[in-house]
């Protein structure tokens, strides 16, 4: 269970994605352009993952079903992976309530 920051090769922004325990990505950010911007994405994450408000989701054109997390000001702090249903995206959430308040933080810039 661990927050990782990193930067993309191709553009120069920095993300940070939470990942559980077998290294499936729960919950990837937007780009930022600079490092303390993803660090302070990573702290919404954690400040706001446990408040119900903060979740939108939504069923893609395929049928599929994935979560944005937003910050108390509206903003997408990070979006989920596809999921086949919404039970599975439900669970998806709560692992992300799970896993965010006791992840720790690997910077790989």
């Amino acid at each position: 269970m661990k927050f990782e920051i990193f930067q993309s090769d191709k553009s120069g922004k920095y993300y940070f994605r939470l990942k559980s325990r077998n290294g499936q990505i729960i919950l990837q950010s937007q780009g930022y352009e600079a490092k303390s911007s993803a660090q302070n994405g990573v702290a919404s994450v954690t400040k706001n993952c446990q408040d119900a408000s903060c979740y939108e989701t939504k069923q893609a054109s395929n049928g599929k079903w994935h979560f944005n997390l937003k910050s108390s000001n509206g903003q997408i702090v990070g979006s989920s992976q596809m999921y086949a249903s919404s039970s599975t995206m439900k669970a998806g959430i709560e692992a992300l309530q799970r896993v965010a308040p006791i992840a720790r933080i690997v910077d790989l810039t």
